[in-house]
């Protein structure tokens, strides 16, 4: 009985261990293919209609629905973003034009398991979503007051732009965490405001010079609740202000100057990033709108003109002279408008005009102000009619008095008397009216010994005349320019060639024969064999050595040879074999340096004028000359930049061959090597202006027609010649600026 017990427990384990494996398996089953069914949630359809009040809004359907979204939104640009996981998109485009007032294009997007619906607008608005079973529901538009929608079907993520005095409290879960401020690199301040829902709608806007952002429905720890002074970090921002009404969270970054400023959100972080723009930027600001005075905002009905005046500088601090004649009423509604322009939107609707004096604003009607403007110009005239003239004689410093005189009677010249000054300081003839500077009445003598020139004028002329001279009259900034030209040449030269030769006779004492250039078959008159030979057997034969050669094709001035010689009793055989190989490597430098100043040329040149004999018309010979120099020369120019522009013409002549002339003499080539040109160059810095890189190969060979070109053999009949020439040209040109202070010293 025991053993059966046993046995039917054993089962009974069995059966549980199998039954819980199973178990397992189906769970398994069940969770991935809830999985799989997850994944395979796919967008398939997208609508699109209109709401009362400017709103419209986005559908977008699914075959089982769609997850909850994370959605946020960017002020600039004007952006909603809503991502959801595990899905994929089977719609046909990804691109859809709206027609809506404030909507541009919808961008749906599908990788890597998510979906992202972007919605981009013209300007940031309020948006909410409702979740169904068909899918996802948004509604973008200004929602005006609270609008707090959740039931069983529906959910808000995200609370309306503007919250009014009805608004419920705030949302669950949506609160500031963190508030924190550090400074960039380039100066920029940058707030970052953690969120515990990234979900939590912010409205940003710039008022004054504020930027003030509103979290709607967002709660504020009491620890954050405090105004936080960041002036001493050296960044347009200088206060975070930051609190709570309950319901809506507001923080109000006060900044200083002209500011460029970027909202964004990441994630759970909401980054302002304020930052100077720069001084190109400013300028091109400028340059769209001509008016950059303080903004101010005015919204009157049927006011009068005067105290509309009269506000805009209590605004401005300036003191207001207003005309007798400036009368009448306005309407108007200015909102966040530069002062200068709502001011000169004021007096063109009233045919006004202004003048500016200091910190005085004079306002009168246009007609007003011309007529009294050129009843000005007349009594100033009438003034300089009847002002006594004064003599005074100005000293001319760095500049030259002639040179001045002139330009700045250019207009006159013709009309003028005989004008210049004598050297000896005698004014004689030299009084010229200047009346392009000087008035009707004035004159001008210029004395060119003492630099000096002598005006006779009224007083307010001659003020004016030493204001233009204190401008002109300047020490003119001098350049010390250096150029380098370097010439690079390398030579290989290599030559293999052979010379033999073979004499003898028949029998000691019989006729020569021999293989030669000179003697043999084709000589009428060999000679005897004593007479090549000598007197066989002879201590020395009187063999000439030179006139035994059959080839001679060996190499000039060869560096080495090997010489072999075979002579017996009746012949003699002759071998030399040649070879030369030259390389060679050269380098010129040539540094040319000069100082000149500002816009006035220089020239700097080195070298030998080589005569030569040329013939005349007359038959006669002439001598004549030619340069080969190095040259410099330039004219350069400093821009306001600290940057210098040259004209520059660089030249490196070197003596070449002769060539013989028709007239029977011979005329030396010059080897040139020139630069013109016109370059922008960094003071101080270093310029290649150019280069030239020459490479000549030449190969040669001198042989015996056919016996040369046998193999191996041929080699006794040829002579093999090899030359390599490189060269290469480099011209660099650094300009420096000197400064004042080592002309001082």
């Amino acid at each position: 009985m025991s053993n059966i017990g046993g046995l039917g427990m054993n089962i009974i384990k069995r059966l549980t261990g199998l039954v819980s494996r199973v178990f397992v398996v189906i769970i398994s089953g069940l969770v991935l293919f809830e999985a799989a069914f997850a994944e395979a949630a796919s967008v398939d359809d997208i609508s699109f209609s209109a709401l009362p009040g400017g709103r419209f809004e986005i559908k977008l359907s699914a075959v089982g629905g769609l997850p909850e979204p994370k959605s946020y939104a960017i002020d600039s640009p004007a952006r909603i973003v809503l991502e959801f996981e595990g899905t994929s998109s089977a719609l046909q485009k990804k691109k859809y034009p709206l027609a809506f007032d404030n909507a541009q294009s919808v961008v749906v997007l599908s990788a890597g398991g998510k979906t992202r619906l972007i919605v981009n607008l013209k300007n940031p608005v309020g948006f909410e979503t409702f979740q169904d079973k068909g899918g996802i529901r948004l509604h973008i538009g200004d929602f005006g007051g609270a609008s707090f929608v959740q039931n069983e079907e529906s959910q808000v993520f995200n609370a309306p732009s503007k919250l009014s005095s009805t608004s419920p409290s705030v949302e669950l879960g949506k609160a500031i965490t963190d508030v924190d401020f550090r400074r960039g690199e380039g100066g920029e301040g940058f707030v970052s405001i953690g969120l515990a829902d990234a979900n939590t709608t912010v409205d940003v806007s710039q008022v004054g010079q504020n930027i003030v952002l509103n979290f709607y429905r967002t709660s504020l720890p009491e620890a954050l609740n405090r105004k936080l002074d960041v002036v001493d970090f050296a960044t347009p921002i200088t206060t975070i202000d930051t609190q709570s009404d309950g319901a809506t969270t507001k923080m109000v970054i006060s900044a200083t100057g002209e500011y460029d400023y970027l909202a964004y959100q990441v994630d759970g972080r909401y980054v302002v990033s304020v930052k100077r723009p720069t001084q190109e930027e400013l300028e091109e600001r400028k340059s769209r709108f001509e008016f950059t005075g303080e903004k101010l905002s005015l919204n009157f009905q049927d006011i009068e003109v005067r105290s509309v005046l009269q506000l805009i500088a209590d605004f401005t601090d300036l003191n207001l002279v207003a005309s007798d004649t400036v009368v009448g009423n306005i309407t108007l509604r200015l909102r966040n408008v530069p002062w200068d322009q709502a001011l000169e939107i004021v007096l063109k609707s009233k045919g006004l005009d202004k003048r500016r004096e200091g910190n005085v604003l004079m306002v009168a009607p246009a007609v007003e102000i011309a007529e009294r403007e050129r009843l000005q110009v007349e009594a100033n005239k009438q003034l300089v009619e009847l002002a006594p003239l004064v003599t005074e004689f100005v000293r001319i410093k760095y500049a030259d008095a002639r040179e001045l005189f002139e330009l700045f009677n250019a207009d006159d010249n013709e009309g003028s008397g005989s004008g210049g000054g004598s050297g000896s300081g005698s004014a004689g003839d030299d009084e010229t009216a200047t009346s392009s500077i000087l008035s009707e009445r004035g004159s001008a003598i210029v004395d060119e010994r003492t630099n000096t020139i002598i005006l006779t004028d009224v007083q307010d002329k001659i003020d004016d005349f030493y204001r233009l001279i204190k401008v002109i009259d300047i020490p003119v900034r001098q350049v010390e320019i250096e150029a380098r030209i370097i010439v690079a040449s390398t030579d290989f030269k290599k030559e293999i060639g052979t010379r033999w030769g073979i004499a003898g006779s028949r029998t000691p004492g019989s006729d020569i024969f021999e293989f030669t250039g000179q003697r043999g078959g084709l000589d009428s008159d060999p000679g005897s064999p004593a007479e090549f030979f000598g007197d066989y057997p002879a201590e020395s034969p009187a063999l000439d050595l030179s006139e035994t050669l059959g080839v001679d094709l060996g190499v000039a001035n060869p560096a080495g040879s090997l010489a072999l010689g075979l002579l017996t009793s009746n012949t003699f055989i002759d071998l030399e074999l040649s070879a030369l190989e030259n390389d060679g490597f050269g380098e010129i430098l040539s540094q040319p340096k000069l100082l000149t100043g500002d816009k006035q040329k220089a020239v700097i040149k080195a070298g030998t004028e080589i005569a030569y004999e040329s013939g005349t018309s007359s038959g006669e010979t002439d001598i004549e000359f030619r340069e080969a120099v190095l040259k410099l020369e330039v004219t350069p120019q400093i821009t306001p930049d600290n940057r210098v522009i040259m004209d520059l013409h660089i030249t490196q002549d070197t003596i070449g061959e002769n060539v013989p002339t028709s007239s029977g003499g011979s005329e030396p080539t010059i080897d040139i090597t020139e630069i013109i040109t016109k370059v922008l160059v960094g003071d101080g810095q270093t310029l290649v202006l150019g280069g030239i890189f020459q490479m000549t190969e030449i190969k040669g060979v001198e042989k015996v027609p056919v016996l040369g070109d046998i193999p191996y053999f041929g080699r006794l009949f040829r002579r093999d010649s090899t030359e390599h020439t490189k060269r290469e040209i480099l011209i660099f040109i650094t300009p420096r600026i000197i400064s004042d202070p080592l002309l001082d010293r």
